[in-house]
């Protein structure tokens, strides 16, 4: 099973390579964030013709997250992170596809810090911390995807200097992200690719010509999941294409959970 996020970066503007992915890669399932378009014009029927059915859980102009299957359409469980019953931002949908809970996040950046942006990106990765925590502890296969808005490490950013006074890099998120993992679930690409280097994020065409990106986009396994898993990539050719989001597709790849099951009990 292949499950993938993406940050599409405005998924009417960016259809066509949406489109053109999902054509040419096939997930299983598929996390999407920055839809930025209300609920009323999402690109349901472009979605359907291409295979998939979807919720979503937009916001005009800015945010949303929406989650797509092959074959069925995701059986909504949550929209919107609990904990702050104020917060108005779509940056969150959680549902059941495939027999798993799937989360599509979009953690928010926090930019400029020190200051409000930057408090609310905390509070919310303490909700998130907190959310996440009673998922696991369900004991259903859970996987967390999106963009979490955080370089875990300097190895994941091409220059740590330069971007040292982002919100991306401060200490208070990089202990945010550790706390998330200490729950038990792995960031299925470092598991599998430890000492390479792998971006999801590059700030402008030219960066992506030299390689100079961020990794910020990630799939989150809880253990059930995380003991199947057999690749984990980027599709980063697609970030160069005309009309590209500024980020790329990451995925995962599964084994099927029914098969691995059997296999323990013989």
């Amino acid at each position: 099973m292949k499950i993938a996020t993406y940050n599409v970066n405005g998924v009417n503007g960016r259809l066509p390579r949406l489109l053109d992915w999902l054509a040419e890669t096939s997930p299983d399932i598929v996390c999407l964030q920055e839809v930025k378009t209300d609920d009323s014009k999402f690109p349901i029927k472009a979605i359907s013709d291409a295979g998939y059915g979807a919720i979503w859980h937009g916001q005009r102009s800015h945010h949303g997250v929406a989650i797509l299957a092959k074959g069925e359409t995701p059986k909504e469980i949550r929209r919107g992170l609990p904990g702050d019953a104020a917060d108005s931002q779509t940056r969150y949908l959680e549902a059941e596809a495939k027999h798993i809970v799937v989360v599509s996040l979009y953690l928010p950046n926090g930019n400029p810090q020190p200051g409000p942006k930057f408090d609310y990106k905390l509070a919310w990765f303490e909700r998130l911390i907190r959310h996440a925590q009673a998922l696991y502890a369900s004991g259903k296969p859970v996987v967390l995807a999106g963009d979490f808005n955080v370089v875990p490490t300097d190895f994941d950013i091409y220059n740590a200097w330069a971007w040292r006074w982002d919100a991306v890099m401060q200490p208070e998120s990089r202990n945010a992200y550790r706390r998330l993992l200490a729950h038990g679930c792995i960031d299925s690409t470092r598991h599998l690719h430890p000492r390479d280097v792998i971006y999801t994020f590059w700030v402008n065409s030219n960066a992506f010509r030299r390689n100079a990106g961020f990794r910020m986009d990630f799939l989150l396994l809880s253990p059930s999941l995380a003991s199947g898993l057999k690749e984990a990539s980027v599709d980063s050719e697609f970030r160069g294409r005309e009309g590209a989001s500024d980020h790329a597709p990451t995925w995962v790849n599964l084994s099927d959970r029914k098969s691995t099951t059997q296999a323990r009990r013989v």
